[in-house]
């Protein structure tokens, strides 16, 4: 049994994470500052079934501010999976996704530092590698120019972490999230926008001609992986290393839809609308080295993911 600090613990992928750590018997501390980008009552529904487990304390805040939140108390492990999400809000409002992703976390590491925390695993995203031409995006990829400013946040984010094991001689594994979708999924995304239209007779948007594709990776997977990255940092000192989680599987949007007609039994009204800034054309996962490392073996078909995706919707809309 750990002690754990998750941040972002009330979110989409937080709240999945929280769930498979108490099965483990973890003692986790859970922190989220309930950001007003989308509802909060959906990330309290989140955490709801958490709340009364002896196993789980939660505080409200924000990230920056841990070093007053929690004054004495030491983890074994931080996983920081809290940030201000989301690309196209960020090209409108830089100055907080820097706060937040960029200031907040350095203060995050500083507190790690100064108390001898050691040991973290990092939520960066596929948004660093931009319009990459190669495919599939690996680790290795020269990631220089991103598209939007979440995505130069993440990348600066990791070159934080790669800091702070400089200095600090922190173990450390970034990993780079590929369009993670499934049950409590956030309202803005794509899937969830498109299912709940559909089920409700409503049109839908695209943008482009429907050819764009992204790696979609079904949450599951994605705990799995972050799980063994934790396991891995605990059981291994001298640790850096940014690791790809996907599916290996790119869609293209037109087929998503397609899929989703399939499973809503309902004909999608698509109204089409040119590319939007900060948007990336497609995004393809090398999963070798999280193969290698962390025994990463995403095994959740898309068709799969969207039936249980749809099956949680139809209950808490």
């Amino acid at each position: 049994m750990h002690k754990i600090l998750l941040t972002g613990a009330a979110g989409f992928i937080g709240s999945h994470v929280a769930e498979c750590l108490l099965s483990q018997g973890h003692q986790v501390f859970g922190i989220d500052n309930f950001d007003d980008f989308y509802s909060r009552s959906i990330k309290e529904q989140n955490i709801s079934n958490y709340l009364g487990n002896p196993s789980f304390t939660f505080i409200e805040g924000n990230v920056g501010d841990v070093a007053s939140l929690f004054p004495n108390t030491h983890f074994d492990l931080v996983i920081h999976l809290a940030a201000k999400a989301g690309v196209r809000p960020s090209i409108a409002q830089p100055e907080q996704y820097i706060d937040a992703n960029l200031s907040q976390t350095m203060a995050l590491l500083q507190w790690m530092k100064a108390n001898g925390m050691r040991k973290l695993v990092f939520a960066s995203s596929s948004s660093v590698y931009g319009n990459n031409v190669k495919v599939p995006f690996a680790e290795s990829d020269p990631v220089d120019h991103p598209i939007s400013p979440y995505a130069f946040t993440k990348k600066a984010g990791e070159l934080l972490t790669h800091t702070f094991h400089h200095l600090a001689n922190m173990d450390v594994i970034n990993l780079r999230f590929f369009t993670v979708y499934g049950e409590r999924q956030r309202p803005d995304l794509a899937i969830h926008k498109f299912a709940k239209a559909m089920l409700n007779d409503q049109a839908i948007t695209l943008f482009g001609n429907g050819s764009t594709s992204r790696d979609y990776t079904y949450v599951g997977d994605i705990v799995q992986g972050i799980i063994s990255s934790m396991d891995y940092v605990l059981s291994h000192q001298q640790v850096y290393e940014t690791i790809n989680l996907g599916s290996k599987n790119p869609i293209q949007l037109i087929d998503l839809v397609h899929a989703l007609e399939e499973i809503t039994g309902t004909p999608a009204n698509i109204y089409w609308m040119e590319m939007q800034e900060g948007d990336v054309d497609r995004t393809f996962a090398d999963i070798q080295k999280a193969e290698r490392l962390l025994q990463y073996a995403p095994n959740t078909s898309l068709k799969e993911g969207l039936t249980r995706f749809v099956a949680w919707l139809k209950l808490n809309s």
